[in-house]
């Protein structure tokens, strides 16, 4: 009943219910001839190709579907492909997703671009204490045109969009659907400012430190006085994180653009890095404990010494936690300044070549390939080079390296068994790694120190990467971890498509120079010597609940799918709970 109205609501919209004989509409691809093999049934009539409606109709209707609907209905067919693919059909579902949206945006499909950065945006979060352990969305703001960016501080979490408007997500005290009263996150918003490009606060992982939120932005400043005349200048604009409240400005000369701003020592010596369009660095020192109060003073802008040094490298991105900063440039280059003898140690080794006298002096990385990517943890960091190969450097004392020992690493050591992360994050004493499946399907892995939650999961924590009991979201692609809470940012961009590249041959770890008078090698890539390994780390347990995490780790490991992985995983559970591993003493190895 519910087709036959739908379709006599068609006709009738179209002017075809007016004929003698009934029409039907053509189900099969267009693009194709008229069926054959049999007569139409009597009373049905011919059919008739979808072509025949105007294409303003066709756009029309379907821009009333679903975006996932429409992603779909694009795949059917050539024809449904350009339909769907019409410029006009995503305008009008950019304004029914985003009505407020008066700009599309650039690219070169701006208004795809725009519909599906506002169709897939979210901010989700899982907290790690509490009874509920599930993972929840935050409130997502009308006016943000999908988001680039995003901070957690300490009471609060600031969001960055497409558009330069930056986002005030509140934490407040709500009524629930049974009446209570309880403490909600994120599920207020406000409009902190516009224009912003960049923004960053306190670069250690415990959020109790970020106290003040820097904006880099660009204003209309006036031009020369007794003119109305004006243009635009870059500018840094510090606000209080718990109120949003503006206490301190400082503007730079207009012939000077930045992109990026990272934050870099203690608070009473705040070193803040701005990174140029033209890849050149220039630092600014302030005194955090005397922004709120009132008054002006001028502070000195410089050159890093990373651009005096060495001024034909363009600096593409950085990164930095309280006692160092990485820079990656255009070429894939990776360098690195170490402020403080206890996490140079970690990092390298050894205290060799660290001068406390010359801390801005740039050191060079090692590395096999140009690098995309990089997360820098306290005392731990992790690359991401071309090949999707993931490299990782520092103090391993809770397995946050994740090579499967507690080793620390005084050069970038490669762990095997991941390849192609979406996103990479180093914390405290942890790491994690956002990746996808080959069914598109994403996983977050995490190694390291479990304590707090911090690995769901896997309370006692891992040396080695394994999947984590959370729901990751379709979309995301950038994630982030403190003491109370995991986030992730769902948003997907059409125009940044994965640059990775496919390993040469000969470039792959394990695997020989071909000889042509060689019979080809059994083993190429060391399988047999890895799982001898894997047994004799087994054998070594002294406890059947000690071989069988021991068994779990080793799964994570291997170079298997994620269902496979979720499969030995369960299995291993159901035999564990079957032999009174769970509540009971850990059985001896004879039993």
């Amino acid at each position: 009943m519910v087709r036959r109205s739908r379709r006599r609501k068609l006709q009738k919209f179209t002017g075809l219910c007016g004929r003698e004989e009934g029409l039907r509409v053509k189900r099969s691809c267009p693009s194709c001839g008229p069926e054959t093999g049999g007569e139409e049934k009597k009373g049905r009539g011919n059919p008739i190709s979808v072509q025949l409606f105007p294409p303003e109709l066709v756009e029309h209707i379907i821009s009333f579907l679903p975006v996932r609907d429409v992603v779909a209905l694009g795949q059917t067919c050539h024809y449904f492909h350009e339909v769907c693919d019409a410029e006009g059909v995503w305008r009008r579902i950019c304004r029914r997703l985003s009505p407020r949206l008066r700009e599309q945006g650039s690219g070169i499909r701006p208004w795809k671009r725009a519909a599906i950065l506002n169709y897939t945006k979210g901010l989700y979060f899982q907290a790690f204490g509490g009874r509920r352990r599930c993972l929840s969305k935050s409130v997502a703001p009308l006016l943000a045109h999908g988001y680039r960016r995003f901070l957690p501080t300490k009471d609060h979490v600031f969001i960055l969009d497409y558009s330069g408007t930056l986002f005030f997500l509140k934490n407040a005290l709500v009524s629930s659907t049974l009446g209570q009263i309880q403490w909600k996150r994120a599920c207020r918003y406000v409009v902190l400012c516009r224009g912003a490009k960049d923004f960053a606060s306190d670069p250690r992982c415990d959020t109790v430190y970020r106290k003040y939120l820097y904006v880099l932005a660009t204003r209309e400043q006036l031009g020369v006085v007794g003119t109305t005349s004006s243009r635009a200048c870059d500018c840094v604009e510090v606000y209080l994180q718990s109120s949003g409240q503006r206490v301190f400005k400082m503007t730079f000369h207009h012939s000077m653009s930045f992109k990026q701003i990272v934050l870099v020592g203690q608070e009473t010596q705040r070193a803040l890095l701005l990174l140029t369009e033209e890849g050149r660095i220039y630092s600014l020192v302030v005194n955090e404990t005397q922004l709120d109060q009132p008054r002006s003073y001028t502070v000195q802008l410089a050159l890093r010494k990373m651009s005096r040094c060495l001024p034909h490298l363009r600096v593409a991105c950085m990164a930095s936690n309280q006692s160092s900063t990485l820079y990656i440039t255009d070429q894939g280059g990776v360098y690195f300044e170490v402020h403080t003898p206890g996490v140079y140690r970690d990092l390298f080794g050894t205290l060799q070549a660290f001068d406390p006298l010359d801390q801005q002096m740039p050191l060079a990385l090692s590395l096999p390939a140009k690098i995309l990517f990089c997360a820098l943890g306290y005392n731990h960091l992790g690359l991401v080079d071309e090949f999707g190969r993931i490299f990782m450097q520092g103090n391993n004392r809770y397995g946050q390296l994740g090579t499967g020992d507690k080793m620390d690493r005084g050069e970038p050591t490669q762990v095997h068994y991941l390849q192609r992360p979406i996103a990479l994050w180093c914390g405290l004493n942890h790491s994690l790694v956002l990746s996808q499946g080959s069914d598109f399907s994403k996983e977050l892995l995490g190694c390291g120190c479990g304590a707090g939650g911090r690995l769901p999961g896997w309370p006692k924590g891992s040396a080695s990467f394994v999947k984590l009991h959370v729901k990751v979201p379709l979309c995301a692609c950038s994630l982030c971890s403190t003491r109370e809470c995991l986030y992730m940012l769902s948003s997907h961009d059409i125009e940044h498509h994965p640059a990775y590249r496919d390993l040469p041959a000969s470039r792959v770890v394990g695997t020989p120079e071909p000889d042509p008078g060689s019979v080809a090698p059994q083993d190429p890539g060391g399988t047999a010597q890895a799982c001898e390994e894997y047994l004799s780390q087994i054998h070594s347990c002294p406890t059947l609940q000690d071989r069988m995490e021991k068994m779990k780790e080793i799964v994570g490991w291997m170079p298997l799918m994620a269902a496979q992985k979720d499969f030995f995983w369960e299995a291993l559970d159901m035999l564990q709970r079957a032999a009174g591993g769970v509540g009971q003493d850990p059985p001896t190895p004879e039993s």
